[in-house]
């Protein structure tokens, strides 16, 4: 096959997936559970954790347009504190070492005190330490929600990557509607969500209070994230359809080369046993006694 032999040099996008996991992942304060069964529980516990610390959000802003922070708000912040310090406690103790895996995970417990602070602490519009704090909680609660769901960012995950996209740009429209005044309409929030997550920022619609300024910069990093991935998942996409066709080229060169070889073997073979053959043949002359001459006596 002709550049065969340079494909192969070549290091492919496989190659470098299964070597990149290979290595130590980069701990950041949060790690899956070692034991089998704390894995599942583990497991099941993801979705009832994004749900609860998704609910988070709308009380983030929720709080910080009203003064006197709404008990939906508070409860909100309790109920996720809960949840998070159950999925944590409940994978530990199936662990064979349930403080190491308590202490391996110290975003949970942050976010777990910090969600509990939050639901404690006065109004946001009141208090600005109060709102730093919701603040850095709600980094936390993106850097969870995003932990929990990257077994969904996989390499043939494109599918679930774009619904997850469309999803977030609508929550985001939605949001904008909800918290910007200037938003008449939910287009008009998708607008903005769309051009605040590309980082366009045309200006014919633009973010006025805190609140929907505070929004905007979480947009912004979810936007850079999710269209990041959704690239990166199209090129992977590329990428591997390339893969697969250079590894059929070389499987069908490994094949005729194979069979080539599988050919002169057996004409091998049948040239061995002629040639034992023969061989034999000439022994067995060789071991046979020569004829006997009768002589004759003289006259």
């Amino acid at each position: 096959m002709p550049g065969g032999a340079a494909r192969l040099g070549r290091v492919s996008p496989r190659n470098a997936a299964s070597f990149l996991s290979e290595r130590p992942r980069p701990h950041w304060g949060l790690r899956h559970a070692p034991d089998a069964q704390a894995a599942r529980i583990e497991r099941a516990w993801r979705l009832p954790v994004v749900l609860a610390l998704a609910a988070t959000i709308p009380a983030f802003y929720a709080e910080l347009l009203e003064a006197v922070p709404p008990l939906a708000a508070s409860l909100a912040y309790g109920a996720a504190a809960l949840v998070i310090a159950a999925a944590l406690g409940s994978t530990a103790r199936r662990c064979r070492q349930p403080a190491k895996h308590l202490t391996g995970n110290p975003v949970d417990l942050m976010l777990a005190a910090g969600l509990l602070a939050a639901a404690a602490l006065p109004g946001s519009e009141v208090s600005p330490s109060a709102l730093g704090l919701r603040l850095a909680v709600s980094l936390l609660v993106l850097v969870r929600m995003l932990w929990a769901m990257q077994h969904l960012i996989t390499r043939g995950g494109l599918t679930y990557l774009l619904v997850m996209s469309l999803g977030v740009l609508a929550l985001c429209g939605a949001g904008f509607w909800w918290l910007e005044p200037t938003v008449h309409g939910f287009g008009e929030g998708l607008w903005l969500a769309f051009t605040t997550a590309a980082t366009v920022g045309y200006g014919d619609v633009v973010p006025t209070t805190p609140a929907s300024r505070i929004f905007a910069v979480f947009v912004v990093l979810l936007g850079f994230g999710v269209l990041t991935m959704v690239t990166a998942a199209i090129a992977t996409t590329w990428i591997e359809t390339e893969e697969r066709r250079i590894e059929r080229e070389i499987l069908h060169d490994l094949r005729s080369q194979i069979s080539s070889v599988r050919n002169e073997l057996a004409a091998l073979r049948a040239e061995l046993r002629s040639a034992t053959h023969l061989l034999a043949q000439t022994r067995a002359q060789a071991r046979r006694p020569p004829p006997a001459t009768s002589k004759r006596q003289p006259p």
